[in-house]
């Protein structure tokens, strides 16, 4: 049965949005510092943290791939977005207007599909994306997929399975590497290869680089599909 690999992109909403008890409770830590030079520090590197939590950040762009066919789409949310969309080619950019749309046509591709795989879905696109939904009352068309941990179906997440559900903890033969490291350690193009990363999301949006942001999503899922498929020949079954 076919099966849906998917990957997210998120932004840090603006500190502005939230009210003056919202930012106490974000920035908390900073008080107990004593210099301004720790304060401002530990600042920005909370702020960085908001891509993080779906309830200071908002969803970008989600690519998704047919693990058979590698045919898909990369939605992304863009404002005035021009571009010629006639292009061909076995992966659609659909440009939306807002993060509601965006959330709205993923769930419609999402109920076609009993099957995902994700990179460490289970412990972040997945419940980003169901908390975010919530958020804007977007109706989620899939509701099992944190179900029992110990199983692939109907979500298999490789970071769980290539770290043999953390076995071996942090430091174990078996420890978790990120997504970067497992592709060059198997030999598949490394989604940063052309030089962009998850950190790049905020500035690349800030400057209007809508289709960068796609285009480095879909790098990401384009090498969850090859190492699914070696997991899959090679891993899968072992208990």
């Amino acid at each position: 049965m076919a099966k849906l690999i998917f990957d997210i992109e998120t932004s840090g909403l603006p500190v502005d949005h939230f009210d003056e008890a919202q930012q106490e409770y974000l920035f908390r830590d900073c008080q107990k510092l004593n210099d301004e030079a720790g304060r401002l520090a530990r600042h920005a590197e909370i702020q960085q943290q908001f891509n993080l939590w779906p309830f200071t950040a908002q969803v970008a762009c989600i690519a998704m791939l047919n693990a058979d066919t590698s045919r898909g789409q990369v939605l992304f949310t863009a404002e005035d977005y021009e571009d010629d969309l006639s292009e061909a080619g076995p992966v659609e950019f659909v440009p939306c207007m807002d993060e509601i749309e965006l959330l709205t046509a993923f769930w419609d591709v999402a109920k076609h599909y009993e099957h995902i795989v994700t990179f460490n879905g289970r412990g972040f696109d997945v419940p980003f994306l169901y908390l975010r939904s919530a958020v804007l009352n977007v109706s989620i068309s899939r509701k099992d997929w944190l179900g029992y941990r110990y199983q692939t179906e109907p979500h298999c997440d490789l970071a769980e399975q290539l770290s043999f559900y953390g076995v071996s903890g942090r430091e174990g033969a078996a420890r978790r590497f990120n997504l970067d490291f497992y592709c060059k350690a198997f030999g598949i193009e490394s989604p940063k290869s052309h030089g962009v990363t998850g950190r790049d999301v905020n500035s690349l949006l800030a400057e209007g680089r809508f289709r960068d942001i796609a285009e480095y999503c879909l790098r990401d899922v384009k090498a969850t599909v090859v190492l699914f498929q070696i997991w899959r020949e090679r891993l899968a079954g072992i208990k």
